[in-house]
Parts: C-alpha cells; sequence; structure tokens
C-alpha cells in the first residue's frame, strides 16, 4: 500500500498533509510512504525530515507512480495526478459544492475522492474532522488579526497617567471557531460577548466567561440544523435578531463573525447600515469570507476600510499557522485511515456510515447523494 503525499499547488497554500509523525505512524502501519520533494516547506518540514522517518521523498511523478491513497489538504488539478494506481484514493479537502467541475473530473480520471470535510459529525469521528480542527485555529488566529488591526489595546489598564478601558468584543457564531475566538479575546482581557442561532450554546458561552446575546420568547430560536450545524432561522426570528444585534454592534470594538451553511453562500449577518453604526477605528473579522461573507463590503483576501471601520476577509486563516496547521490535519488523515486499516488486508477498508458519507466519486462516476441530491 503505497501512500503519496503532495506538495500543495493552491496559490498561499502553506499546510502539507502529513508531518514526520504521522508518516512514521503509517510506515508502522505498514504503508511505504512517497512524499514530493518541498511538501512541507512552507510549514517548517524539511525533506531531510520525512527521509529520516523512512518516507521515500522525490518528484511529483515519482510520489503519484503507482500510489495506492494520495494525502492532500486542498483538492489537486486532477490533471496533475497521472501514474497513480487504477482507483487510487484522493482524501482531502476538496470543497465539492464549490469546485464541483474537478470532482466529475476526479471520476473521469478513476479516482476514487474521499472529501474530509464531509465526515459526519459523530463521536467517533471527532478526531478525523478536519473542519474542527482548522477552525479552532482560525477562531484564535481571527483575534490576533483583530488585535493587530486595532489601534488600542485589547485589556483594561490601570496606570499613573489614567486607566485605559477594555476593548469589547462580540462574536457572531458559536461554533468552534467562534468559542476558540471568544477563549482568546478573554486571555486578551476583552470584554466579550457572543451570539448564535443556537440556544444550546447560551450555556457555552457563559461557560467561557463571555456575555451571551440572544432573541427572547420568538419562534424559530433552536436553530438546530443537521449535522450539528445551525439551520436555517423564521423570518420572525431574524427581524427580531437584526434588531438586537443592530443595537449591540454599535456599541462594539471588534466583531467576528463566524456563520457557515454547508453547501450554501454564508448568511448575511452584518449590513452595511451596521457597519456604518461602528465608531472609527473598531475592526470587524468575517472568517465566513470565502463562501461568501457574514459581511457586506467584505473583500476575500482583503482589509477594506468602511467609514473608518476595517474588515478583515483574509482567506485560508488556519494555513496561516501553518505548523500547527499542518500537524492537527496530518492527524485528522491519519487518524481516519488508521481506524479503518485492515492488517490482513495491508490496507484501509471503509465502513458504510462514514465511507458513504465522505465519498464522492467511484467507478468513474459521482456516487455522493449529496452532490446528486
Amino acid at each position: 500500500m503505497k501512500i503519496a503525499v503532495l506538495k500543495e499547488q493552491a496559490p498561499g497554500e502553506r499546510r502539507v498533509a502529513a508531518t514526520p509523525e504521522t508518516v512514521k505512524k503509517f510506515i508502522a502501519l505498514g504503508a511505504d510512504m512517497a512524499v514530493e520533494s518541498g511538501a512541507g516547506e512552507a510549514a517548517s518540514i524539511a525533506d531531510a525530515q520525512y527521509a529520516d522517518m523512512g518516507a521515500k521523498v522525490g518528484s511529483r511523478a515519482d510520489t503519484l507512480k503507482g500510489a495506492d491513497i494520495i494525502l492532500g489538504v486542498q483538492g489537486p488539478d486532477p490533471a496533475s495526478l497521472g501514474g497513480a494506481a487504477p482507483g487510487a484514493w484522493l482524501a482531502a479537502g476538496l470543497n465539492p459544492f464549490g469546485e464541483r467541475a474537478r470532482v466529475d473530473a476526479y471520476a473521469a480520471a478513476g479516482i476514487e475522492a474521499l472529501a474530509m470535510e464531509f465526515m459526519p459529525r459523530i463521536t467517533r469521528a471527532q478526531s478525523m474532522d478536519i473542519l474542527s480542527s482548522q477552525s479552532n485555529l482560525a477562531g484564535y488566529k481571527s483575534v490576533l488579526d483583530a488585535a493587530s488591526e486595532y489601534g488600542r489595546a485589547f485589556p483594561m489598564m490601570m496606570t499613573a497617567a489614567g486607566t485605559i478601558s477594555a476593548a469589547r468584543v462580540f462574536v457572531m457564531g458559536v461554533g468552534v471557531a467562534g468559542l476558540q475566538a471568544i477563549a482568546t479575546a478573554r486571555r486578551l482581557g476583552a470584554q466579550v460577548s457572543a451570539t448564535d442561532v443556537r440556544s444550546a450554546t447560551k450555556e457555552q458561552i457563559q461557560s467561557l466567561g463571555a456575555k451571551p446575546i440572544f432573541v427572547e420568547n420568538v419562534a424559530g430560536i433552536e436553530g438546530e440544523g443537521s449535522g450539528g450545524y445551525a439551520g436555517e432561522m423564521s423570518p420572525e426570528y431574524q427581524a427580531a435578531q437584526a434588531e438586537l444585534v443592530s443595537g449591540h454592534i454599535a456599541k462594539q470594538d471588534i466583531v467576528i463573525t463566524t456563520a457557515l451553511i454547508p453547501g450554501r453562500p454564508a448568511p448575511r449577518l452584518i449590513s452595511a447600515a451596521q457597519v456604518a453604526s461602528m465608531k472609527p477605528g473598531s475592526v470587524i473579522v468575517d472568517l465566513a469570507v470565502e463562501a461568501g461573507g457574514n459581511v457586506e463590503g467584505a473583500v476575500a483576501g482583503e482589509i477594506v476600510e468602511i467609514g473608518g471601520v476595517k474588515i478583515i476577509g483574509h482567506k485560508n486563516v488556519a494555513g496561516r499557522l501553518a505548523a500547527d496547521a499542518s500537524a492537527l490535519f496530518s492527524r485528522n488523515l491519519y487518524n481516519f485511515l488508521s481506524a479503518f486499516w485492515d492488517k490482513e488486508a495491508g490496507k484501509p477498508v471503509l465502513d458504510e456510515e462514514i465511507g458513504d458519507a465522505i465519498r464522492l466519486t467511484k467507478g468513474g462516476q459521482v456516487v455522493s447523494a449529496r452532490l446528486l441530491g
């Protein structure tokens, strides 16, 4: 069983799908590991470190030749996968809804594409969940990005020259990224509040020492969608939330938005009018900017300033912490493949629950129910 680790080709992508730690573990399972030269360079991993663990380091063609499993962070160009074994698995973050044509091309090339972001949110798959591991880092980094652009200090400071008030931080969307953003802002000494459409998150917000901002007594507050994600809300709830949030946003120094709905554009949480209500010098970080954005006026890959308010729209936020992001991502991939490793067969054998959930293509066809439905 040959496992190939590719160097990422997407612009600005610094992560890598395997580290020396996971290479060593795969070899212990009985796999032959091949790593494309330079694959870990941007994540501070030298080729020699892979070689020291027993991997063969070489060109992309040599790495792919006869590979049974291909590991990536982002989906590689299907045309660049020549030489892999027929029916080879590709396990990576494949952006199936946004890159449907590429998924079709994987099918045409005979690749069995496994979308790691389709991993079901069940207990036994938690250690395989790339969305959670990467969102954790994105939530942390979003607060640091806000702090770097905010022209004031975060904590309250009592000095001989007078007192500096603590920054007010408002987190919208309390998933993995939002919870980490709350925790990080609190560590930096900010006064933190947060909101979410799922009422069950209120206790989580309070447990981190933040103030929950919730609409009360309006139908549709539960907001729990499938798989632990937020669902779409009733019009009555949306109107009540907009009114509540508008009054709160105007008083904030920093706002961080994290709301995503799988397979759909990110919900609009902050309007241009709400941006205009904020004080000059305030900062908004839109973590959903690559999915259309939670904030009106946000631009993917840019920091824009509107009426004195900075809106940060960095792409691939977790990838900007390449070493740690790679360590977690590669462990997700190892945890996934090792959980299904059949020692007698010398390869992983997927079950229906997880296999059917993440498999996009097989036998030259697109087979994912989420894509076909």
